[in-house]
């Protein structure tokens, strides 16, 4: 790190010992309790950890990082939800990671931002590294070019796709349509994130995000990626699918949110407004214009089975194309895994005990590659 003092910015600094000896291994770490005054500089970085949502402690980091707008900083969050995630980036958070991230990934995160990181200082064990296979990594820290440790890779990407996946939501709710090329941002992070770090790390990532149709999302991109990785798709097509699964529930948008964020199950009347959204999801792409017909058959489709008893329009064999087939098995996965705030997450075999069980309702050669894929990581 430059010269300079490290502040962690907290607002429990009594339960942060180990996160300050970490950090006093790059420089000397002062702690500042939430809404205290800046120290005089030089201050070399920033670790900010507390609760964004709360307006004392938020305005005192944003007169702190005001002192010092190109300081490097990590964010440790208390919730990976979209107001959370909206906040830091509003401070400029060069990298958000969960409140309960290993000290060690914190300061490594931390260090990778330093501008004057020399290059043989490297990426300690456990962190990124180049594949004998594959290209260099390309999760950066704040655009700065400098490799993140291994969690951190996973985090980035997910703030990254969920951004996309905010921006889709909120401009849909706004003004009925979105930007095709916004969807452009999400996909190499969400692929690259699989590739090197494994479908386990982005489940227990994305798990973390508290709005249920953002965290639902993640994980269907993610168990695409998986997939068409497993499967040995191009580089286009498995951006294609990801692509896909990143918008095939655009239409949830045009869903009363006292539905939307439910905390129990829906009932019947509630179910019947909930299908809407994927004629709604359908409608709005083809306002926007700029997707395909691949992206605009899965967000229709991804509900239909090939026994006719889907929805919206109750098409069954050969009417529903082989890449719906994929996202629908994805998306049935992701909806027994994730974490709801009514039960916890299914474990992975009963998830795929159910998709066995929808013989005649999905493509099982699909269903046993898929069970080879997820069953890998």
């Amino acid at each position: 790190m430059r010269a300079g003092t490290v502040v962690l910015y907290t607002d429990q600094p009594e339960r942060r010992a180990d996160l300050v000896a970490a950090l006093e291994g790059l420089a000397p770490c002062a702690v500042l309790a939430a809404a205290a005054p800046a120290p005089p500089p030089p201050v070399c970085g920033l670790v900010a950890d507390l609760d964004l949502l709360m307006p004392a402690p938020f305005l005192g980091l944003r007169t702190l990082i005001a002192a010092a707008p190109d300081l490097p900083r990590v964010f440790l969050m208390r919730s990976m939800g979209a107001r959370s995630l909206s906040a830091a980036r509003g401070l400029g958070a060069g990298v958000c990671l969960p409140a309960d991230t290993p000290a060690a990934t914190v300061a490594e995160a931390l260090r990778a931002q330093d501008p004057d990181r020399g290059p043989d200082r490297g990426v300690p064990a456990g962190g990124v590294t180049r594949s004998a296979a594959g290209p260099a990594p390309r999760s950066e820290a704040a655009g700065r070019g400098r490799p993140l440790p291994g969690a951190a890779v996973v985090v980035q990407a997910a703030d990254r796709a969920g951004a996309v996946i905010a921006g889709l939501l909120d401009a849909a709710r706004a003004t009925g349509t979105v930007d095709a090329a916004l969807v452009e941002g999400g996909l190499d992070p969400v692929l690259r994130a699989v590739e090197e770090r494994g479908l386990s790390a982005w489940l227990d990532t994305v798990r973390a995000y508290d709005d249920a149709t953002y965290q639902h999302c993640l994980l269907v991109a993610g168990l695409a990626a998986t997939f068409a990785i497993d499967l040995g798709f191009t580089e286009r097509d498995r951006q294609r699918l990801v692509r896909a699964a990143l918008v095939h529930d655009v239409g949830k948008a045009r869903i009363p949110l006292a539905i939307l964020n439910k905390d129990g199950p829906l009932d019947a009347a509630e179910r019947a407004v909930m299908r809407d959204h994927a004629a709604l999801g359908h409608a709005i792409l083809v306002q926007a214009g700029g997707f395909d017909d691949t992206v605009l058959a899965v967000v229709r489709w991804h509900h239909e089975h090939l026994d006719g008893s889907g929805y919206p329009d109750g098409l069954s064999g050969n009417q529903i194309g082989d890449v719906v087939r994929l996202v629908t098995v994805c998306d049935i996965y992701a909806a027994l895994v994730e974490r709801r705030p009514y039960r916890a997450p299914m474990p992975t075999p009963e998830a795929l005990k159910i998709l066995y069980g929808m013989d005649g309702k999905l493509d099982m050669a699909l269903v046993r590659a898929f069970d080879r894929a997820v069953s890998r990581t």
